[in-house]
């Protein structure tokens, strides 16, 4: 590949517009991330084709995107810009971030996705948006009903171009490209790797490219702890609820290999209370939308998810990503761990590798240039531990009127039952009745023994004695689908 000398170390060397340097401002971009550094003087200087390759979650999006604004005339109503994604979560994204970046120079986007009414995108291009964002298959729709043309279209964006070949949009891509005035346009092409179908599809539609790689070291955080525990298929359920538990904080994704593992596995997780939810490529979009809603906003604290529903999920402060298997494509590695760790801050990445599985480990060491340290299975005792100390904060939160008007509900039968009780027996049994799972079979108490050998001085339960308030309780009303939806052909 040719290097070029080209790069720029802050968003202010460039000679963005002023409607552009005002958004990139206001979005707080100061310092470029690697593939926005090299790929912007390029994209922004003479007309070119153009090859990015850099790692999911690394600003490929506004490394395009700028550019793309800078091109695009609003007064024009007819589409100048396409964005080719793999999923429809990916060019909501994409359409959204533009959007933001475009703002004060009057450019809206349009996103055309499978599984969204007609209606919505019919009106949209009836009104001319310059900036069309799309998958292949519903664009292939809107082309044989005459909807969409793309014959005023000067730029081309293939974001995700591993992906969408992996999932087998070859053929949707050449028909694209055949309503692009060829001559008359340039393409720009992103993706993770330059694999072999990835370099046809180069060779096929690109002339003369400029090219950019970040290195692999570069788009792996140094901040992510990349462990690996070993597990035998059986035994994985429990070992997720385990690093649930005994984490200080989890706010995180689980990738799993198939629909049917991510079905099994947020069951698990939502009949032993975790707030969990899934996404898979089978789902209903607004049931889609709705999950991802309740995860951005935390009101969910596991996403479940196959690689394929997970592009293009830009959610902010992840604190852990669980591979319940070690996938056998390195890319597909670099791109769950990518969605941690982000923006500096520290996450965790834990692998569940079987034993047949444990040859991987060197291979993805060996292509990530990183190291996967060998992590320890919480104990029984830690997460119990872990479990009881999140209950204190809400022993401690009832304001004292509200705990002396449940005293006064109390009845004599439960005056006689903890008459002869200690404050650590009475603390024990709420806590035995709040977390059975955590304290049964081994759990402890060991951190009460100071509390026990002191005799209760009025009847006082630990905040309410059968259960925690209800704004504190798990939330299920964003229960997982169990019913099998009808196979979609296109995205």
């Amino acid at each position: 590949m040719f290097k070029y000398d080209l790069y720029v170390n802050c968003f202010s060397e460039l000679s963005l517009s002023e409607p552009l340097a005002r958004a990139v401002r206001e979005l707080g971009f100061t310092t470029p991330t690697p593939i926005q550094a090299q790929a912007l003087p390029i994209l922004l200087g003479a007309p070119t084709d153009f090859i990015g390759l850099a790692a999911t979650g690394t600003g490929k999006t506004a490394a395009f995107g700028l550019p793309l604004l800078e091109q695009v005339d609003a007064s024009k109503r007819v589409p100048q810009g396409l964005v080719l994604c793999p999923t429809r979560e990916l060019a909501m994204q994409v359409s959204g971030q533009l959007d933001l970046l475009g703002k004060h120079k009057g450019i809206k986007c349009l996103p055309i996705y499978g599984g969204a009414d007609y209606g919505e995108q019919y009106a949209g291009l009836r009104r001319g948006l310059p900036i069309v964002v799309g998958t292949p298959g519903r664009l292939i729709d809107h082309l044989e009903r005459k909807s969409l043309s793309l014959a005023a279209v000067k730029t081309v964006i293939l974001d995700e171009a591993d992906e969408m070949i992996s999932m087998g949009f070859r053929e949707e891509l050449e028909a694209i490209m055949k309503g692009v005035a060829r001559d008359k346009s340039r393409i720009w092409l992103f993706s993770a790797t330059m694999s072999g179908p990835v370099r046809k599809m180069a060779d096929a539609f690109l002339r003369h490219p400029k090219h950019v790689q970040v290195n692999r070291t570069e788009v792996l955080s140094a901040t992510v702890d990349q462990q690996w525990l070993p597990a035998r298929e059986s035994e994985k359920p429990e070992l997720v609820c385990k690093l649930i538990d005994a984490a200080e904080e989890f706010y995180g994704l689980v990738f799993c290999q198939t629909k049917a593992l991510v079905m099994d596995l947020t069951q698990h997780l939502v009949a032993r209370g975790y707030r969990a939810d899934c996404l898979h490529g089978e789902k209903a979009q607004v049931e889609r939308e709705r999950t991802m809603k309740a995860f951005r906003d935390k009101k969910l604290d596991v996403l479940v998810c196959t690689d394929v529903a997970s592009r293009g999920l830009d959610v902010k402060e992840l604190t852990h990503v669980i591979n319940y298997s070690i996938p056998r494509e390195t890319e597909l590695y670099v791109h769950r761990i990518g969605r941690t760790a982000r923006s500096g801050k520290a996450g965790v990445a834990i692998s569940l590798v079987t034993p047949a599985n444990r040859g991987m480990l060197p291979i993805v060491e060996r292509v990530t240039k990183s190291k996967i340290r060998e992590g320890r299975i919480p104990s029984r005792r830690e997460v119990a531990l872990k479990k009881i100390g999140r209950i204190l904060p809400r022993f401690m939160a009832p304001a004292e009127k509200d705990v002396n008007r449940v005293i006064e509900l109390l009845g004599t039968d439960w005056q006689d039952a903890v008459a002869e009780m200690s404050a650590g027996e009475m603390i024990a049994r709420f806590l035995l009745i709040l977390a059975p799972d955590a304290l049964a079979e081994g759990g402890t108490l060991t951190s009460l023994p100071s509390i026990a050998a002191k005799p209760p001085t009025h009847h006082r339960p630990a905040s309410h004695p059968h259960k925690p308030a209800h704004h504190e309780r798990p939330r299920h009303q964003h229960r997982p689908e169990h019913g099998h939806f009808p196979r979609k052909k296109r995205d």
